[in-house]
């Protein structure tokens, strides 16, 4: 299956307040270079990408020296108060850049550094082999996202009182963890967060919005180690990654 071509969509105008830092957190150096080089450097290096679109934060004082180092020169588009806002911002800059409705979008996360090659391929095969035809409409199959199934035996807290305590274990058969990237149609997912907005709604991923419309986004497996840096265990964590992939390509390991 030929992977189809894309735009990259990158949500980043986020202050990444639990972080504790002063930085927004994806232009803190991690491994030696900033988060968001990190998140966005799979893609500007695959050939099926064809450019990149980035919503920042109006009073942004860091992406210039960022913008610097990408290999490729980025759209830019004004980051909104939540992350539905700055993807739907995203994509009216892409629209009005002239980038058709049909065209595929991956909306990928400025705090998942470790997103693998292997992963963007995945995705973009089963998708591009599943996806129902363009007919002006989303169909059921319209896009889809990677996501790892839940394998940890998964606790309610009911205590509603501050101290948490278990009181029921929930069923984990079927629950997947969403990921990013996640691959729609411009035209298909523009519209569906447009209809969240007006009703008042926010999704908190791009798939939440896609099935709001009655799409059911194909689940495409992805890998453990593609996290989101929200804390600073998961800093340390992605620094880990990041290291032992460096060393797996000097001593020419696949990574």
């Amino acid at each position: 299956m030929e992977r189809p071509p894309y735009w990259l969509v990158m949500p980043a105008a986020g202050r990444g307040t639990r972080l504790g830092a002063d930085t927004p957190k994806q232009y803190l150096t991690l491994a030696g270079r900033s988060m968001l080089e990190w998140s966005v450097q799979p893609f500007l290096a695959h050939s099926s990408c064809r450019g990149l679109v980035v919503a920042l934060a109006a009073d942004d004082a860091h992406w210039p020296r960022v913008r610097a180092h990408l290999a490729r020169v980025p759209i830019e588009a004004p980051g909104g108060a939540e992350r539905a806002d700055s993807v739907r911002a995203a994509l009216q800059r892409l629209q009005a850049s002239g980038v058709g409705g049909g065209e595929w979008v991956l909306v990928h996360d400025a705090a998942r550094p470790c997103v693998s090659a292997g992963e963007i391929d995945a995705l973009l095969s089963a998708v591009g082999s599943t996806a129902e035809p363009l007919t002006g409409r989303a169909g059921t199959l319209a896009g889809g996202l990677l996501a790892v199934p839940v394998t940890d035996t998964l606790k309610r807290d009911c205590s509603g009182a501050g101290l948490a305590t278990s009181r029921e274990t929930v069923a984990r058969e079927g629950l997947w963890r969403a990921l990013t990237p996640q691959m729609f149609r411009l035209g298909a997912l523009l519209s569906a967060l447009d209809a969240a907005h007006a009703a008042g709604r926010r999704p908190t991923d791009e798939a939440q919005a896609m099935e709001w419309q009655g799409a059911e986004p194909l689940l495409v497996a992805g890998e453990s180690t593609n996290i989101k840096v929200t804390t600073a265990q998961d800093w340390a964590l992605a620094e880990g990654i990041l290291a032992a992939r460096g060393a797996s390509a000097k001593n020419g390991v696949e990574p």
